[in-house]
């Protein structure tokens, strides 16, 4: 691996490797640079499912690296050598548009949600409306409750947002633990780490996190849309822009609402 892409590649706890198994048999055409996404979190399940397609059908090998959306975006900001950036909130694109490191202002793909987690054998209820959370704050019973890191991924914002709405935050904050990304924010609420946590619907969702625990969607509106978009970024080869269109054929969308996403027409 390059020094400067070693350098940049940030994996969640959730990744196996940077660069997944071998999938396709077939030589790589065009000899252009294996294409790099940088994509939120969230879509852990969701996009390896959906590269294992591309790659099948193309012959194309992607490199998927899943990680923090604020983080992502400062990376490139600084260089990091990403072709395709899948945000779990558009405001990263448009300012990574604005400093002129993209094609063009990139195209809104979905829409994500949040909901409460808690594994099995938790002393919390999975309860959307969070009024067992109220509940156990003042009882007692809430030790440790997990959220993604709102200082720079939004589906930790969009907790917060929750949180503030339910009347909760300033209670909730001591026993707050962040997670450096939604997917670790979901191994934090599963693990018995945390007596639960908010996390989004595609992770929890997907047949690994369903297992663990139990799940229920808060009201989208407690909190602003996770409006979800990507772009490319400009150098990008054409393996990555083919890889751009592929996701937005209605085979791959059918995918995305599979594991909880709403898709965003513009």
């Amino acid at each position: 691996m390059m020094p400067s892409l070693r350098r940049w590649l940030t994996v969640t706890v959730l990744t196996l490797a940077a660069i997944g198994p071998q999938r396709s048999p077939l030589a790589q055409p065009f000899q252009s640079p294996q294409p790099t996404v940088a994509a939120a979190a969230d879509l852990k399940f969701a996009l390896e499912e959906i590269a294992q397609l591309f790659e099948r059908r193309s012959g194309l090998r992607l490199q998927l690296v899943f990680g923090s959306s604020g983080l992502f975006y400062s990376q490139i900001l600084q260089g990091a050598p990403f072709h395709l950036f899948m945000s779990a909130d558009e405001d990263f694109v448009f300012k990574l548009a604005d400093a002129g490191k993209t094609l063009d202002r990139g195209r809104l793909y979905a829409y994500g949600r949040i909901g409460i987690m808690v594994p099995k054998g938790s002393r919390l209820k999975a309860d959307g409306e969070l009024k067992d959370l109220a509940a156990a704050l003042k009882d007692g019973r809430l030790r440790k409750f997990a959220i993604a890191n709102p200082e720079h991924a939004p589906y930790g914002r969009r907790a917060k947002e929750a949180l503030q709405h339910a009347g909760l935050w300033a209670a909730i904050e001591p026993k707050l633990v962040y997670g450096e990304n939604i997917a670790q924010t979901a191994q934090f609420a599963t693990s018995g780490s945390a007596d639960g946590g908010i996390i989004a619907l595609s992770l929890a969702k997907s047949p690994p996190v369903t297992a663990l625990g139990d799940f229920a969607l808060i009201p989208q509106s407690w909190h602003r849309p996770l409006a979800q978009r990507m772009v490319l970024m400009k150098g990008a080869p054409p393996a990555a822009r083919q890889f751009y269109d592929f996701l937005a054929t209605p085979e791959v969308q059918a995918i995305m609402v599979r594991y909880g996403f709403s898709m965003a027409q513009e």
